[in-house]
């Protein structure tokens, strides 16, 4: 199954049920089901059923899956069973702490290096990786065949710097800075908007707190 056959919905719950099969202790039983799971993760039974479906047909009645099956699929579908080189714009709080992660690695993403408007920042960080001037970035993408990069930089640098990665070949964006970003039809970007997270998380808080005073 391809992930462009796959809606964004079920692209986004699938990571969570792979995390969840990967935790399971090495004593747990071969095999699991989907109502187990979706009580689990508080899902859907059915929803749970419906996605796994669309990823591969392993599920048998009265057995379910076979865990270490599962993850395999679910590793190859997400592409977590090779890895992406990435760059990232911006070095950084933000920059550094990402390419600092070596975490990504479970993923599938590799993040090889930095770029930075600042030349004081280049050089080698203390995990071992480059940050470079942004002046080298078509370069190095050239060199390096990087088709996702990262952008943590201001607002304000955000579309020049992702109108730069789009002239460097990069075909995936991962977006950090607070702005709505104008690319060609064929670049996908992913905006990370924490003020958006952390507003949700501020609405639950104050309504679980009034629930609790009424």
């Amino acid at each position: 199954m391809k992930q462009n056959s796959l809606s964004k919905a079920v692209l986004e719950r699938l990571p969570v049920y792979l995390q969840y099969l990967r935790s399971l202790p090495a004593n747990a039983p071969e095999n699991i089901s989907a109502t187990t799971i979706a009580n689990e993760l508080g899902l859907g039974e059915v929803q749970v059923r419906k996605d796994l479906a669309s990823v591969c047909n392993l599920g048998r009645p009265r057995i379910g899956y076979m865990v270490s099956c599962l993850i395999n699929e679910l590793e190859a579908v997400l592409g977590y069973n090779k890895i992406n080189d990435t760059i990232i714009v911006g070095a950084g709080k933000l920059g550094k702490a990402l390419l600092a992660y070596e975490g990504f690695k479970n993923y599938g993403f590799n993040m090889v290096s930095a770029f930075d408007i600042d030349e004081s920042k280049t050089g080698l960080t203390e995990t071992g990786k480059n940050i470079y001037p942004l002046s080298e970035l078509k370069k190095r993408c050239k060199e390096m065949q990087i088709k996702i990069g990262v952008i943590a930089v201001p607002a304000e640098q955000a579309q020049s710097v992702c109108d730069l990665m789009v002239e460097s070949g990069i075909l995936a964006i991962w977006n950090f800075a607070p702005i709505h970003l104008n690319v060609p039809k064929n670049i996908l970007v992913h905006n990370e908007n924490m003020a958006t997270s952390l507003v949700l998380l501020s609405s639950h808080l104050t309504e679980q707190l009034n629930e609790r005073q009424s």
